[in-house]
């Protein structure tokens, strides 16, 4: 008998929820949208982000990269490379050092016989260099995983000039070396778990060692070696850098690496717009709890009635909730299910690419629970507001909601009636006239009723958030001042004297013509020397840059500043590294010799890894690399064509506008920001409008005895439409006003600490805004949306029969 019951119980709540539904569709189809595109967007970032996690680590499993790893241009002592592995056997289990070839885009070009197409690679950014295939680990691999062999005269190329080039098996590549045109036949793409990532700024193309050997005689190229260490099962990827870079006479003229920063710089190339849905969603759903809310209380305030004869029959205040808990249940549960299914498509169309550049990701039980849990949390926290929310079922008395509909106690509506009293002297209308008169009563009535009204602000606010957050992101890393985040002063040429045997004399050469140019003023050049300081794990390297700076400097510090004869300035990671603040010694060593300098500020740097150091003095000779920068004398001088004049009469010199190399560092990071900002503003504004369009269905629902009154008295179809948009477009503009600020203040707290826990190199990010897009073109947007939503909800109050309105 008492299955019986509680089936019937349960058919009770279903068939309410069900009249519920049909009876309501408007409200519950905007309901459900809201939830899906919250279900959708969660489980998307987070499908997105498990496949790429697991293709990083099955192109990882293929490839086998090191974990560690030291790029170094010139001369090398291979016997010190012997003595440092003998001293650290213990914790590397295997290493190697690749020889490569290295090329400038210009120098690489295509072509494809069968139907005459050819092209150049001029347009890439990136280093291009010419390897064997390795013998124990940092294999390059195909598309099925499979360790790659070339014939002689074949090529594989990157998978990322394989998309961008459409390179097909059969097609020449052409290297223009010292010796004239060197050809290849492409044979197919090979995968880089080592610089597999869209921010790598180098590329690997895969050759017989026959090849190799020809190249390096034909000249034209640039040699390199990776000195590469694959770690014992307990080894520190950390402590081995230290140890490296403390060891001396090691090679280190070039960028080292760890495995953990090429993950993270994997995650954070190819996961960022997957981190932009899963931040929209999070947004999303609390937009839909403050929905669920408002459309709850409204419901309960409509059905006072019907809850208070339930009441006074005797069902408790349980089964009452739980009859109206049912009907959001049902639509939390659809709009997971939904945005589950729409996400399995969405997840597959976003990770296609993840999947050629990495490897298939391994269908593993992660792969079902990850989107499961993220729905699974969305449901629980949907229906979690709902629960509380009814609460409110117990605070009805029976009493005043048989007699007065008041879902309010006697002290609340005892605080109602005297702050309506308040309001009725305060609305004195007989200044008013005309328009003046519907304006006030606007304004009045938002004074009265601000509680009813405070969701369209609150999702406006959130929304303005959630669109100028990414924007402003991205306009922050594409401005000209953007390069102070990267330690170097906001100058127009910058040239990169490194990586070749004869530094000084190219750096004087380069110096000399540049300040003999009438058209270049302000040269100034700056040596980097490598030091040893000792940090935690013992001596680590130190590359400093040397120089006289002037008294601005142009370099953002967050700390300190410019330092001066025996000080030094150190990049955030560097003085957390070393465990220095301003004013605190650092002692560096260059030999056998010893300095104790002060530290005098802290400043942002993303380049080198983010570990840089600057003191000031000169440096004519020896030094490892050199940075010249110089501003053009006329405002009509174009950079670009002074640069590629300067390139041509000192190709190693590395000579580009400075906006250009801030182009060539961050490009794909900026790429992606803006890939993420469209899809913040395109749900943004899908759900403001859909946010708006639910609130002023219920509202006008609710308030039609009194738009039915103020008809009675006189007041035109017109006039109570107008009321209506001038109270909805002045919630809208106070609401996306807040969020502007918000984006701007807190919104700036939030990036900062983002990139702080990236290790990015930036710890206190000031953004850069694009004014005319951020606080003109997106607050009309907002309004623009808020305006569409009241003027399609309001379209039919005109056709109304208003004297219907009044009986109600």
């Amino acid at each position: 008998m008492r299955s019986i019951a509680v089936e019937n119980e349960e058919r009770l709540y279903l068939r309410y929820a069900y009249n519920d539904l049909v009876k309501n569709k408007g409200i519950n189809a905007a309901l459900v949208v809201t939830l899906v595109l919250s279900a959708f967007l969660m489980a998307t970032g987070s499908m997105v982000l498990e496949r790429l996690a697991g293709s990083i680590s099955r192109l990882s499993e293929q490839g086998k990269p090191p974990d560690f790893l030291q790029m170094h241009k010139g001369e090398y002592d291979p016997a010190a490379l012997t003595r440092f592995a003998a001293d650290h056997e213990s914790e590397i289990d295997a290493w190697l050092v690749e020889e490569m070839l290295g090329y400038d885009s210009a120098s690489l070009s295509w072509s494809r016989p069968d139907t005459g197409e050819n092209g150049d690679l001029a347009a890439s950014r990136i280093d291009n260099l010419f390897v064997t295939q390795n013998t124990e680990f940092d294999f390059l691999v195909d598309r099925t995983g499979t360790v790659v062999e070339p014939a002689a005269g074949e090529v594989y190329v990157p998978v990322l000039y394989q998309q961008r080039y459409g390179l097909t098996p059969g097609d020449v590549l052409t290297i223009r070396t010292g010796s004239g045109p060197y050809e290849l036949e492409v044979r197919g793409e090979v995968k880089d778990a080592q610089m597999a990532a869209s921010l790598s700024p180098s590329s690997r193309f895969l050759i017989h060692p026959e090849d190799f050997e020809a190249l390096g005689r034909a000249g034209g190229a640039t040699p390199e070696i990776i000195v590469e260490y694959r770690l014992a099962a307990d080894g520190d990827a950390n402590a081995l850098q230290t140890a490296y870079e403390g060891a001396g006479g090691l090679p280190t003229n070039g960028q080292p690496v760890t495995g953990p920063q090429l993950r993270i710089i994997s995650m954070i190339s190819d996961g960022l717009v997957a981190f932009a849905l899963v931040f929209v969603s999070l947004v999303l759903i609390v937009i839909a709890l403050l929905n669920l809310r408002f459309v709850i209380r409204g419901t309960l305030e409509d059905e006072v009635h019907e809850i208070g004869a339930m009441k006074a029959i005797g069902i408790p205040d349980r089964e009452i909730s739980r009859l109206y808990l049912t009907k959001y249940s049902i639509l939390a549960l659809v709009g997971c299910v939904v945005g589950g299914l729409l996400a399995i498509v969405a997840a597959n169309v976003l990770t296609h690419g993840i999947q050629t550049s990495y490897a298939p990701a391994p269908v593993d039980v992660w792969t079902f629970l990850v989107p499961l849990i993220a729905l699974a949390a969305v449901y629980v926290i949907v229906v979690g507001i709902c629960r509380g929310v009814l609460r409110g079922v117990r605070r009805i008395e029976v009493v005043n909601a048989l007699v007065h509909g008041s879902t309010l106690d006697e002290k609340q509506a005892a605080r109602r009636t005297r702050r309506q009293a308040r309001w009725v002297r305060r609305t004195g209308l007989v200044s008013s006239s005309g328009a003046g008169i519907n304006r006030r009563l606007a304004v009045l009535d938002l004074r009265a009723e601000g509680r009813a009204w405070v969701l369209l602000p609150v999702v406006f606010g959130l929304t303005a958030v959630l669109i100028t957050l990414p924007a402003n992101m991205v306009s922050t890393f594409e401005s000209p001042r953007f390069v102070t985040y990267m330690g170097v002063p906001e100058r127009d040429l910058r040239a990169d004297v490194q990586f070749q045997e004869d530094v000084d004399g190219v750096k004087d050469r380069l110096v000399t013509a540049m300040e003999d140019d009438d058209r270049l003023t302000d040269v100034r050049s700056y040596a980097s020397v490598d030091y040893t300081a000792d940090s935690e794990d013992g001596p680590a390297r130190l590359r400093v840059e040397v120089g006289n700076r002037p008294d601005d400097g142009g370099i953002r510090f967050s700390q300190g500043g410019l330092p001066r004869d025996g000080q030094i300035a150190l990049s955030v990671l560097n003085a957390d590294r070393f465990r220095v603040g301003v004013g605190d010694d650092l002692t560096i060593h260059d030999g056998d010799q010893s300095i104790t300098v002060q530290v005098s500020g802290i400043y942002q740097d993303i380049t080198s890894g983010g570990q840089t150091a600057k003191m000031s003095g000169d440096v004519t000779e020896g030094a490892a690399a050199y940075t010249v920068f110089a501003d053009l004398a006329g405002d009509g001088a174009d950079p670009g064509g002074i640069a590629d004049e300067y390139d041509e009469q000192f190709p190693t010199g590395g000579v580009k506008p400075t906006q250009e190399y801030v182009r060539e560092t961050l490009g794909v990071l900026i790429d992606s920001m803006r890939a993420a900002a469209w899809v913040a503003l395109v749900f943004g504004l899908g759900v403001v409008v859909l946010i708006t369009s639910l609130f002023l269905k219920l509202r006008l629902a609710r308030d039609r005895s009194n738009m039915g009154v103020l008809s009675a008295i006189g007041f035109s179809a017109k006039e109570l439409v107008g009321q209506v948009r001038t109270k909805t477009l002045l919630v809208v503009a106070a609401g996306t006003a807040a969020g502007l600020v918000l984006a701007a203040t807190a919104g700036q707290s939030l990036a900062s600490a983002a990139l702080t826990a990236v290790q990015l190199g930036i710890t206190d990010l000031t953004f850069i805004p694009n004014p005319w897009l951020v606080y003109v073109l997106y607050p009309l947007l907002l309004l623009g949306a808020g305006y569409f939503g009241v003027a399609v909800l309001t379209a039919g109050v005109r056709r109304a029969d208003k004297s219907e309105w009044i009986r109600r």
